[in-house]
């Protein structure tokens, strides 16, 4: 590969690292935490790439009249920018988030702090008629929590559609750092509304827990009986913590 394209290949990445960051397409990908660090990657990649750009133009252009050559030299420096086009369209396309496909091909499992305290004692749930949770921590719940604090509570979760095996599920990804160490968390919804939502559809729905559904033998994911549905757009944050 020339340098040329090569400077051009690490300024594009460098600016596709500072877009996603930018307009927050990072989430897709990373934590929160980590914007700082692609936002300092990006930059020096792009300065990098243009130092070299700009230094080997400026040799190139001395050489070229030294030579007495210098249109042969232009037109090159033009050819090697017309390479952006393609590439372009690689480096700033941002992929979607992690989904239902992701959750097919992955088995879900047991959220990582519930196994590692195991029958820890669980907080009391706030008061209220409808108590908002994370699927991550209902999960976590409905499999540990020997007080049974989620019987008859009628809780608030937001996730994404699978369908899979027959079951309906509510589905969200739990990551440690970045989407490649991710795992799905799911909860098999129970009652009408929603076997008209496709896969990936981002749902809010309310309703109350099946006690004793959520088992290693189905890699602990809890029964929901259902009291409402509604289709959400999905969160700039897709994920999980």
């Amino acid at each position: 590969m020339k340098r040329e394209t090569q400077n051009i290949l690490l300024i594009l990445l460098g600016g596709a690292l500072l877009k996603i960051t930018v307009n927050g397409d990072y989430l897709r990908y990373v934590k929160p935490a980590q914007q700082p660090w692609i936002i300092a990657g990006g930059a020096v990649m792009v300065a990098l790439g243009a130092v070299a750009i700009v230094r080997d133009l400026l040799s190139a252009r001395a050489a070229a009249v030294v030579s007495g050559d210098v249109h042969a030299h232009e037109h090159n420096a033009r050819s090697a920018w017309l390479l952006m086009v393609p590439v372009l369209a690689v480096f700033l396309v941002a992929p979607p988030a992690l989904g239902a496909d992701s959750v097919t091909r992955t088995e879900a499992r047991a959220p990582q702090s519930a196994a590692a305290s195991n029958a820890a004692a669980f907080p009391p749930l706030p008061a209220g008629d409808v108590v908002p949770l994370e699927v991550n921590e209902f999960v976590s719940r409905a499999g540990w929590d020997s007080s049974g604090s989620l019987n008859g509570r009628t809780v608030r979760l937001s996730g994404f559609v699978v369908h899979n095996e027959g079951n309906t599920m509510l589905a969200r990804m739990v990551i440690g750092c970045c989407a490649a160490d991710a795992f799905p968390i799911t909860v098999r919804m129970v009652g009408e509304g929603v076997s008209g939502f496709g896969n990936d559809t981002w749902l809010e729905v309310t309703g109350t827990v099946v006690p004793g559904t959520a088992v290693r033998e189905n890699s602990y994911m809890p029964d929901l009986t259902l009291t409402s549905v509604r289709q959400v757009p999905a969160p700039k944050d897709p994920y999980e913590y």
